[in-house]
């Protein structure tokens, strides 16, 4: 698949940022797992994959908006387009040695996300998006499932960890869906979530709680795979309130109804 000349730039910032972040991820195992050496490892892990994706979309495109996890929003000398970007989406993963993390990038035009990078350097999978043109995950196109069935289906959600306050609505919405489906994954890479349901792996999303660079090359790339997206208050925003169901479109009537309550 010929991409854009704005596509070929995000594919080859994720992929250098992935060499880093593969490199350094072999390095976890050596580490003493403790909140003060490993956590500090992985932040400047996650750091200096932003600083490589910046040095890479932000040098072919020096006009351009910034929003990232680390660095927070630049505006641009054009207003009207901004990369957003997540380098280590599944830090906690990374930081416990599991091999389930990804680099996100995303264009935003006008306000809409007009192209979409997931790479998954651990698997090498790259999955990727235009508006309009597609989807697809290194040379294959993707395709959302095609189950029509809750009960045959997998899901997809995140679980909220300590601290936060949003446990009682999660029980509540695992209560709902679990008799009624094939069963709910928990993979910690709000990324890769979207990233397999467009590629059938999932027959549905989702979760709230979220920021943008979470949600946004995703969320394109399960729609150009065919999916339906929505935000989970149906006059929300996703990116907004960071809040987000999809699935394929025979699946997304009933699967939203119960996902929402």
């Amino acid at each position: 698949m010929v991409g854009s000349a704005n596509l070929n730039i995000m594919i080859k910032a994720a992929r250098r940022a992935g060499r880093g972040l593969v490199k350094d991820f072999r390095e976890v195992e050596n580490l003493q797992v403790s909140m003060k050496g490993a956590g500090d490892f992985v932040s400047r892990a996650d750091i200096q994959a932003e600083k490589t994706l910046k040095a890479e979309l932000m040098g072919a495109r020096p006009t351009y908006g910034w929003l990232a996890e680390e660095g927070g929003e630049e505006e641009g000398q054009d207003p009207t387009r901004r990369w957003i970007v997540d380098p280590l989406d599944g830090t906690t993963n990374f930081l416990h040695g599991l091999p389930h993390w990804a680099v996100s990038i995303a264009l935003e035009h006008k306000g809409q996300i007009v192209a979409g990078v997931v790479f998954d350097p651990a698997k090498d999978e790259m999955f990727f998006a235009e508006k309009g043109t597609g989807a697809w995950m290194n040379e294959g196109r993707l395709r959302v499932s095609g189950r029509s069935r809750m009960i045959e289906s997998v899901f997809a959600t995140g679980l909220p960890f300590g601290g936060r306050g949003d446990l009682p609505d999660t029980l509540r919405d695992l209560g709902r869906i679990l008799p009624v489906c094939a069963g709910v994954r928990r993979w910690g890479s709000a990324a890769l979530d979207l990233a397999y349901v467009a590629a059938g792996r999932y027959d549905g999303y989702w979760e709230r709680r979220l920021n943008k660079w979470d949600l946004a090359a995703g969320m394109l790339i399960v729609r150009e795979a065919g999916g339906m997206v929505e935000p989970l208050n149906p006059e929300g925003n996703i990116l907004d309130d960071g809040e987000i169901v999809c699935a394929n479109e025979a699946l997304f009537s009933g699967f939203s109804k119960i996902a929402r309550g």
